[in-house]
């Protein structure tokens, strides 16, 4: 068959390893020293080369993939917009990392919220918790459970045991739930029945170069080993080890986003504003701002001092991951496997606030059963978060309790007032009286200094209260269990139609804190969230192979909502053995995450709740709320009145008409519909390759946070002529509300992708790709949606060349980001995000006897330093140097 057919077995790479020891003098000059780690007493084998030594011009053609349409066939004839990661082209790369060489695919924009900690996403709405896109290994979803989404590549293998990297771009709910409508990766392994010996991989590098934030450069280290060997053709096992050891980027943004609340005095964005609220400085954002009235006959916004982010945390990053599995084959064709995996972490990690990871354990235990008619799989991913914390609350409540166990902030206020009037009657002018009022009020409150006894001591202390309105910890133990099976009726029953049926099941289970999580319908029980589908899908070639159709739906029903149908329809026309046209159209689901639904967290003054019904219902937190934003403009307003010489009262009267009410109601699924059209194909005897697609998505009911507040009714009632004005003018007279609900826009983006691969005289590859995608409201532009996050324009040019002297091979590779408007859930703000251009090169040499590849690279390598997120770090050059070393053990007879 033209479009379906047995892919042959791989070419299979095996590399062997040596240490590197990287010693660098200031200004990272560098001297790199290598010294073998050593004879491992193993029987060889023949050594299999690590990949091919030329680019083989048939790959184009023949290239295969599964993840499109979970059935192996030719990527050219795919019916979705699909790329595909080769090992050979992971060696090749010159990113560090497979994981980060997805980010240089077709379509896919990466971010780095932290050094260890990256997220993959395609088709925009990117964000630090993309659970809009699904990430596998091997098929099984390998996200932490509470979050909803992976933590990068904490529990994923290293590279030696990847064998290759396939990325669905768009929506692939219909085949695959999960929410995956952004998009979808699979991170395919090595077989151990086929790749087996003991490697090791070592990787040492350094970061920090020329840091703009001062700081020295420091070393980064990456050990992977994997042991793989098969005892008979029917039993074979492999264990992969790694650890990850090195110091994170800086998040040290300095922007004030209070920059305007005292323009109207003479005080403009920058440390001298009494609202200066930076970025990556918390403990001064708007839950601890107060309006006061002061001396000078002025009402200003004042902010407690707060501490940068590099005050209250540790940047040193130490991740250890592991995997351990058995495979059984009681047929040729059936086989049973077992797989364990865990993760140690000691990171950053950002979501809505950015935290510690300490100690923080994931794990996976799989099984799995396989033959050519059957697939069955049942995991259990759970995690602890051990002693990890919310850096904004660790800096806010060591501002508002010091030492001590009561928040003084009240009586910092006073403070700052009494000191501004005092020197402002001595004849301070009013930028000196507010800078000793800071002073004075940060004295009085013995303000604890960065880096002291007393202020590690009080760390620690709110690192282990579990309560964020007056400690910082995370104290979160959650599981995910799923279930599934497929079934290939097409081959079970040798008809000529390509049918496949599945089913799946999947239990969110939480073990309420009462910080982060409460179970408002049992009390002390644990919070279940389950859900489950069922889908079909079909397809058959026509008019003598040349066209293919296909459908599928799938159904799911979540425990909470009603039941809802994803459908796929694709068309596959081939034009010609090399060249084929596609159309598909996919409508596609995202239900709220279990944070989305169930979170119940009590932050500086602002109580953040899941919008599942159940969270809220009963307090009528949705009924009787008030927007935010129109808050906001009503406390400006009334500001600027005092400072015009009107009463307060006749102020609060006079602007009343500025509050508006909450109009949003409970969550309920997201919905997206996507349409594309494109095209793959070969030229000059397939040396050219090309990949193309376009297009046209819709969204509604997006998933996203409002911030309201609830007034008091204080001494009078709900018809006193000032409520509820009087309530929502004092900060002290409202309860403060994050509420998770669903935008009332309706949205647009749409785009294109193009790849081009072209072979030259078989040791030279050029490749590129370029994406546009861009957003277009269409109707009641609410602005409640998650911000686009994503450049207008992405492209990659990369030269490789294998094996070009002898057995010296190289990569250079160009990336373009254009500017873009990033919206940020920390920050809550919508800001310019500079584009950005990078270069990434590498030299590799291999040995034969020994094996031994040697790799040395660079990304980043001009050191332009930039940020992907604007409330994340700056993100240098990083310069480093790879071995790999691997002993082939003995076949199995």
């Amino acid at each position: 068959m033209m479009i379906f057919y047995k892919p042959p077995k791989p070419k299979l790479m095996i590399l062997k390893t040596i240490k590197i020891y990287l010693l660098f003098k200031k200004q990272a000059s560098a001297v790199v020293l290598f010294s073998m780690l050593g004879i491992f007493s193993f029987a060889q084998n023949k050594i299999i080369p690590a990949a091919a030594d030329t680019f083989p011009v048939t790959q184009n053609l023949g290239e295969v993939v599964v993840t499109a349409s979970r059935v192996s066939e030719r990527l050219l004839s795919a019916p979705v917009s699909t790329s595909k990661l080769t090992g050979e082209q992971i060696a090749q790369t010159a990113s560090p990392s497979f994981f980060e060489a997805i980010g240089n695919m077709k379509g896919v924009h990466m971010i780095t919220p932290s050094l260890d900690f990256k997220i993959i996403n395609t088709r925009g709405f990117s964000n630090t918790t993309n659970v809009r896109f699904v990430q596998m290994i091997d098929n099984i979803d390998n996200q932490s459970p509470h979050i909803g989404a992976p933590i990068g590549n904490s529990l994923c293998p290293g590279d030696i045991d990847i064998d290759n990297v396939e990325i669905i771009q768009g929506v692939a709910t219909a085949l695959y739930g999960m929410n995956a409508t952004n998009g979808l990766v699979n991170f395919k392994t090595k077989d151990p029945f086929t790749t087996q010996g003991f490697t090791i991989r070592q990787q040492i590098g350094v970061n920090h170069i020329s840091d703009p934030d001062g700081e020295t450069p420091h070393l980064f280290n990456e050990t992977n080993a994997r042991w793989a060997k098969a005892f008979s053709s029917k039993l074979a096992f492999k264990i992969n080890a790694g650890l990850t050891q090195g110091y994170d980027w800086i998040a040290n943004n300095k922007y004030d986003l209070s920059s305007s609340l005292n323009a109207g005095v003479g005080f403009n964005g920058g440390p001298s504003n009494p609202a200066y609220d930076p970025i990556n400085g918390y403990g001064n954002e708007s839950s601890d701002q107060k309006n006061i009235s002061l001396k000078d006959g002025k009402t200003y916004t004042v902010a407690r001092t707060g501490y940068w982010e590099k005050d209250v945390t540790d940047y040193h990053l130490k991740n250890w991951k592991g995997d351990a599995s058995v495979y059984y084959r009681p047929t040729v064709n059936s086989e049973i496997s077992y797989t364990y995996r865990t993760a140690f972490l000691n990171t950053i990690y950002q979501r809505s606030n950015r935290f510690r990871l300490e100690n923080y354990l994931l794990q996976q235990n799989i099984f799995q059963f396989k033959n050519p008619y059957l697939q069955l799989r049942a995991y259990v991913n759970s995690e602890n978060t051990g002693d990890s914390y919310n850096l904004r609350s660790m800096a806010e409540n060591i501002d508002a309790f010091g030492s001590g166990t009561t928040n003084n902030t009240t009586q910092w206020f006073n403070n700052y007032t009494t000191a501004f009037n005092n020197a402002y009657t001595a004849g301070s002018n009013a930028a000196a009286a507010h800078a000793l009022a800071r002073a004075a009020a940060d004295a009085q409150a013995k303000r604890l200094q960065p880096g002291t006894a007393a202020f590690n001591n009080a760390l620690q202390k709110l690192q282990e209260i579990n309560n964020w309105n007056s400690g910082a910890a995370l104290h979160v133990k959650a599981n995910l269990i799923h279930t599934e099976g497929n079934i290939d009726i097409g081959k079970l029953l040798h008809s000529k139609y390509n049918i496949q049926i599945g089913g799946d099941y999947r239990d969110y289970i939480i073990v309420p804190d009462g910080n982060y999580f409460v179970n408002p319908a049992n009390a002390g029980g644990n919070i279940n969230y389950t859900s489950s589908g069922f889908f079909i899908h079909a397809s058959q070639n026509f008019f003598h192979e040349k066209l293919m159709l296909s459908a599928a739906l799938r159904m799911v029903n979540n425990k909470y909502f009603d039941t809802k149908y994803n459908p796929r329809l694709t068309a596959v026309y081939a034009l010609s053995k090399a060249h084929f046209i596609r159309f598909s159209y996919q409508n596609g689901y995202r239900f709220p995450s279990i944070f989305e639904g169930y979170s119940n967290i009590n932050s500086g003054g602002v109580k953040r709740i899941g919008g599942l019904r159940v969270m809220s219902e009963s307090k009528h937190v949705f009924e009787n709320s008030w927007f935010k934003s129109s808050i906001t403009a009503f406390q400006n307003a009334v500001k600027a009145d005092l400072n015009n010489g009107m009463a307060q009262t006749a102020a609060i009267q006079k602007e009343a008409g500025l509050l508006k009410k909450n109009t949003y109601t409970y969550l309920k699924p997201e919905q997206m519909h996507s349409f594309e059209i494109g095209y793959r194909g070969t030229f000059f005897h397939n040396s050219l390759f090309i990949d193309f697609d376009c297009y046209y998505n819709f969204y509604s009911n997006f998933i996203a946070q409002v911030e309201t507040s609830v007034p008091h009714l204080g001494s009078g009632s709900s018809a006193d002529a000032n409520w509820p004005a009087d309530s929502l003018y004092n900060k002290a007279n409202q309860d403060r509300y994050r509420l998770w609900t669903n935008s009332k826009t309706v949205v647009n983006n749409y785009g294109a992708e193009l790849e081009l691969k072209y072979t030259m005289n078989k040791h030279y590859l050029i490749t590129g790709n370029v994406s546009y995608q861009t957003l277009k409201r269409t109707d009641q532009n609410d602005g409640l949606e998650d911000g686009f996050n994503t450049p207008t324009w992405i492209s990659n040019l990369s030269l490789s060349g294998v094996n070009v002297y002898k057995n010296l091979s190289f990569n250079i590779n160009c990336k373009y980001l254009s500017s873009y408007i990033y919206q940020s859930f920390l920050t809550n703000m919508s800001l310019p995000s500079p584009a950005v251009f990078n270069v990434d090169a590498q030299i590799k040499y291999m040995f034969v006897k020994p094996f031994i590849e040697i790799k040395i690279g660079a990304t980043n390598i001009l050191n332009q330093y930039y940020r992907s997120i604007l409330d994340g770090p700056q993100i240098g050059g990083y310069y480093y140097t790879t071995l790999t070393y691997t002993l082939p053990s003995s076949s199995h007879k």
